[in-house]
Protein backbone atom coordinates (compact mmCIF):
# COMPACT_ATOMS: atom_id res chain seq x y z
CA UNK A 1 0.00 0.00 0.00
CA UNK A 2 2.93 2.41 0.69
CA UNK A 3 4.81 1.83 -2.55
CA UNK A 4 1.03 2.74 -4.26
CA UNK A 5 0.96 5.82 -2.17
CA UNK A 6 4.78 6.77 -2.89
CA UNK A 7 3.65 6.07 -6.40
CA UNK A 8 0.71 8.27 -6.73
CA UNK A 9 2.14 11.35 -8.06
CA UNK A 10 4.14 10.24 -10.80
CA UNK A 11 0.62 8.04 -11.94
CA UNK A 12 -1.11 11.12 -11.63
CA UNK A 13 1.26 13.30 -14.41
CA UNK A 14 1.15 10.26 -16.29
CA UNK A 15 -2.54 10.32 -16.61
CA UNK A 16 -2.80 13.82 -17.17
CA UNK A 17 -0.43 13.78 -20.36
CA UNK A 18 -2.05 10.15 -21.54
CA UNK A 19 -5.53 12.81 -20.87
CA UNK A 20 -3.72 15.87 -22.62
CA UNK A 21 -2.77 14.34 -25.63
CA UNK A 22 -5.89 12.01 -26.26
CA UNK A 23 -7.88 15.66 -26.21
CA UNK A 24 -6.14 16.43 -29.72
CA UNK A 25 -5.27 20.14 -27.60
CA UNK A 26 -2.21 20.04 -29.05
CA UNK A 27 -3.33 19.77 -32.94
CA UNK A 28 -4.29 23.69 -32.57
CA UNK A 29 -0.36 24.52 -31.89
CA UNK A 30 0.65 23.08 -35.70
CA UNK A 31 2.52 25.38 -37.94
CA UNK A 32 -0.13 24.85 -40.13
CA UNK A 33 -2.55 25.96 -37.50
CA UNK A 34 -0.74 28.55 -36.52
CA UNK A 35 -0.24 30.37 -39.91
CA UNK A 36 -3.50 30.18 -40.72
CA UNK A 37 -4.49 32.04 -36.83
CA UNK A 38 -1.29 34.20 -37.09
CA UNK A 39 -2.97 37.24 -36.95
CA UNK A 40 -5.16 36.78 -33.96
CA UNK A 41 -2.50 35.04 -31.92
CA UNK A 42 -0.45 37.85 -32.01
CA UNK A 43 -2.79 40.35 -31.45
CA UNK A 44 -3.91 38.58 -28.75
CA UNK A 45 -0.02 37.91 -27.32
CA UNK A 46 0.49 42.23 -28.09
CA UNK A 47 -2.73 42.60 -26.10
CA UNK A 48 -2.03 40.25 -22.97
CA UNK A 49 1.89 39.73 -23.23
CA UNK A 50 2.15 38.34 -19.59
CA UNK A 51 -0.91 36.24 -19.52
CA UNK A 52 0.16 35.01 -22.63
CA UNK A 53 3.55 34.27 -21.55
CA UNK A 54 2.37 32.87 -18.42
CA UNK A 55 -0.36 30.52 -19.90
CA UNK A 56 2.68 29.43 -22.75
CA UNK A 57 4.53 28.41 -19.52
CA UNK A 58 2.12 26.36 -17.93
CA UNK A 59 1.01 24.41 -20.82
CA UNK A 60 4.80 23.48 -21.52
CA UNK A 61 5.64 22.75 -17.64
CA UNK A 62 2.45 20.17 -17.79
CA UNK A 63 4.00 18.72 -21.12
CA UNK A 64 7.25 18.38 -19.74
CA UNK A 65 6.34 17.04 -16.43
CA UNK A 66 3.98 14.24 -17.89
CA UNK A 67 6.22 13.33 -20.56
CA UNK A 68 4.20 13.39 -23.45
CA UNK A 69 5.60 13.43 -26.68
CA UNK A 70 4.19 16.68 -27.75
CA UNK A 71 6.56 18.75 -26.03
CA UNK A 72 8.19 19.90 -29.34
CA UNK A 73 5.03 20.99 -30.76
CA UNK A 74 4.78 23.04 -27.92
CA UNK A 75 8.27 24.32 -28.06
CA UNK A 76 8.49 24.87 -31.77
CA UNK A 77 4.96 27.04 -31.43
CA UNK A 78 6.96 29.15 -28.88
CA UNK A 79 9.48 30.07 -31.31
CA UNK A 80 6.61 31.20 -33.69
CA UNK A 81 4.48 33.22 -31.48
CA UNK A 82 6.84 34.61 -29.67
CA UNK A 83 10.12 34.66 -31.66
CA UNK A 84 13.85 33.19 -31.28
CA UNK A 85 15.38 35.14 -27.94
CA UNK A 86 11.73 35.89 -26.17
CA UNK A 87 11.05 31.84 -26.49
CA UNK A 88 14.02 30.50 -25.37
CA UNK A 89 14.10 32.26 -21.80
CA UNK A 90 10.24 31.53 -21.46
CA UNK A 91 10.89 27.91 -22.70
CA UNK A 92 13.62 26.94 -20.71
CA UNK A 93 11.28 28.02 -17.11
CA UNK A 94 8.09 25.77 -18.29
CA UNK A 95 11.04 22.97 -18.93
CA UNK A 96 13.21 23.33 -15.76
CA UNK A 97 10.10 23.42 -13.86
CA UNK A 98 8.25 20.73 -15.52
CA UNK A 99 11.26 18.37 -15.47
CA UNK A 100 11.76 19.48 -11.43
CA UNK A 101 8.18 18.11 -11.13
CA UNK A 102 8.86 14.99 -12.87
CA UNK A 103 12.25 14.32 -11.22
CA UNK A 104 10.44 15.12 -7.41
CA UNK A 105 7.85 12.80 -8.29
CA UNK A 106 9.73 10.24 -9.51
CA UNK A 107 12.43 9.82 -6.88
CA UNK A 108 9.66 10.05 -4.26
CA UNK A 109 8.18 7.01 -6.47
CA UNK A 110 11.27 5.19 -6.35
CA UNK A 111 12.33 5.52 -2.91
CA UNK A 112 15.67 4.79 -1.77
CA UNK A 113 16.58 3.33 -5.00
CA UNK A 114 17.54 -0.38 -3.49
CA UNK A 115 15.28 -1.80 -5.73
CA UNK A 116 16.54 -3.33 -9.42
CA UNK A 117 16.86 -0.48 -11.73
CA UNK A 118 15.14 -0.95 -15.24
CA UNK A 119 18.05 -1.63 -17.90
CA UNK A 120 18.04 1.99 -19.28
CA UNK A 121 18.85 3.25 -15.56
CA UNK A 122 21.74 0.15 -15.22
CA UNK A 123 22.99 1.27 -18.70
CA UNK A 124 23.49 5.24 -16.90
CA UNK A 125 24.81 4.02 -14.04
CA UNK A 126 28.17 3.37 -14.01
CA UNK A 127 29.26 6.46 -15.98
CA UNK A 128 27.17 8.33 -13.44
CA UNK A 129 28.90 6.91 -10.08
CA UNK A 130 32.64 7.51 -12.17
CA UNK A 131 31.70 11.33 -13.14
CA UNK A 132 28.60 12.38 -11.62
CA UNK A 133 28.71 16.43 -13.05
CA UNK A 134 29.97 15.95 -16.24
CA UNK A 135 27.96 12.63 -17.27
CA UNK A 136 24.73 14.86 -15.56
CA UNK A 137 25.60 17.42 -18.36
CA UNK A 138 26.06 15.26 -20.93
CA UNK A 139 22.92 13.81 -20.93
CA UNK A 140 21.35 17.18 -20.97
CA UNK A 141 23.53 19.02 -23.45
CA UNK A 142 23.20 15.74 -26.23
CA UNK A 143 19.75 14.71 -27.13
CA UNK A 144 21.14 10.67 -26.52
CA UNK A 145 17.70 9.80 -25.30
CA UNK A 146 14.36 11.62 -24.69
CA UNK A 147 14.14 14.37 -22.05
CA UNK A 148 11.59 13.01 -19.77
CA UNK A 149 13.27 9.43 -20.01
CA UNK A 150 16.93 11.17 -19.32
CA UNK A 151 14.82 12.71 -15.73
CA UNK A 152 13.45 9.53 -14.56
CA UNK A 153 16.88 8.06 -15.12
CA UNK A 154 18.20 10.91 -13.32
CA UNK A 155 15.95 10.61 -10.19
CA UNK A 156 16.73 6.75 -9.78
CA UNK A 157 20.09 7.40 -9.76
CA UNK A 158 19.49 9.79 -7.14
CA UNK A 159 21.32 12.38 -9.11
CA UNK A 160 21.72 15.57 -6.73
CA UNK A 161 19.14 18.11 -6.75
CA UNK A 162 21.02 21.18 -7.40
CA UNK A 163 22.75 19.16 -10.47
CA UNK A 164 19.95 18.05 -11.68
CA UNK A 165 18.36 21.37 -11.84
CA UNK A 166 21.72 23.17 -13.07
CA UNK A 167 21.98 20.47 -16.15
CA UNK A 168 18.18 20.86 -17.14
CA UNK A 169 18.34 24.60 -17.22
CA UNK A 170 21.95 24.85 -19.29
CA UNK A 171 21.02 21.80 -21.49
CA UNK A 172 17.64 22.23 -22.03
CA UNK A 173 18.14 26.40 -22.86
CA UNK A 174 20.77 25.32 -25.26
CA UNK A 175 18.40 23.01 -27.24
CA UNK A 176 15.66 25.45 -26.85
CA UNK A 177 18.09 27.45 -28.51
CA UNK A 178 17.72 25.84 -31.81
CA UNK A 179 14.34 24.70 -31.48
CA UNK A 180 12.15 28.23 -31.00
CA UNK A 181 14.55 29.32 -33.96
CA UNK A 182 13.16 25.94 -36.37
CA UNK A 183 9.55 27.46 -35.16
CA UNK A 184 10.12 30.93 -35.83
CA UNK A 185 11.94 29.90 -39.13
CA UNK A 186 8.65 27.35 -39.99
CA UNK A 187 6.55 30.73 -39.48
CA UNK A 188 8.08 32.76 -42.07
CA UNK A 189 8.42 30.21 -44.64
CA UNK A 190 5.23 29.18 -44.16
CA UNK A 191 4.08 33.11 -44.44
CA UNK A 192 5.86 33.20 -47.67
CA UNK A 193 4.62 29.67 -49.18
CA UNK A 194 1.10 28.34 -49.81
CA UNK A 195 2.01 24.82 -49.76
CA UNK A 196 3.24 22.74 -46.66
CA UNK A 197 5.44 20.44 -47.40
CA UNK A 198 9.38 19.02 -47.30
CA UNK A 199 10.59 21.85 -49.23
CA UNK A 200 10.01 24.37 -45.98
CA UNK A 201 12.86 22.76 -44.46
CA UNK A 202 15.20 23.82 -47.26
CA UNK A 203 14.72 27.76 -46.13
CA UNK A 204 17.93 28.62 -44.57
CA UNK A 205 16.03 29.59 -40.79
CA UNK A 206 14.97 26.05 -40.81
CA UNK A 207 17.85 24.34 -42.34
CA UNK A 208 20.55 25.82 -39.99
CA UNK A 209 19.43 25.13 -36.61
CA UNK A 210 17.96 21.77 -38.12
CA UNK A 211 21.17 21.01 -38.99
CA UNK A 212 22.75 22.06 -35.67
CA UNK A 213 20.70 19.92 -33.84
CA UNK A 214 21.60 16.91 -36.06
CA UNK A 215 25.19 17.72 -35.21
CA UNK A 216 24.31 17.25 -31.30
CA UNK A 217 22.57 13.89 -32.20
CA UNK A 218 25.72 13.19 -34.11
CA UNK A 219 28.09 13.97 -31.05
CA UNK A 220 27.80 10.75 -29.09
CA UNK A 221 29.25 8.49 -31.94
CA UNK A 222 31.85 10.90 -32.33
CA UNK A 223 32.81 10.94 -29.03
CA UNK A 224 32.68 7.09 -28.77
CA UNK A 225 35.25 6.75 -31.70
CA UNK A 226 37.25 9.35 -29.85
CA UNK A 227 37.30 7.00 -26.95
CA UNK A 228 37.68 4.04 -28.68
CA UNK A 229 40.78 5.34 -30.83
CA UNK A 230 42.72 6.60 -26.87
CA UNK A 231 41.45 3.37 -25.22
CA UNK A 232 43.33 1.39 -28.72
CA UNK A 233 46.39 3.43 -28.92
CA UNK A 234 46.91 2.77 -24.78
CA UNK A 235 46.80 -1.12 -25.28
CA UNK A 236 49.09 -0.51 -28.02
CA UNK A 237 51.32 0.63 -25.92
Amino acid sequence: MSRWRAALPLILLLLAGIVLFASGSLEALTPRQLVAHQVELHAQIALHPWLSRLAYIGLLTLTVATGIPGTIVIILAGGFAFGVVDATLTSSVGLTLGALILYLASRYAFGPGSRQPPPLVARLHHGFEQHPVSYTLFLRFVPVLPFGAVTVALAWLRCPLWLFLGASWLGGTVSLLFETSIGAGLGDAMSQSDSFGIGLLLHREVLLPLGAIALLALLPLLVERLCRRYRGRGTGD
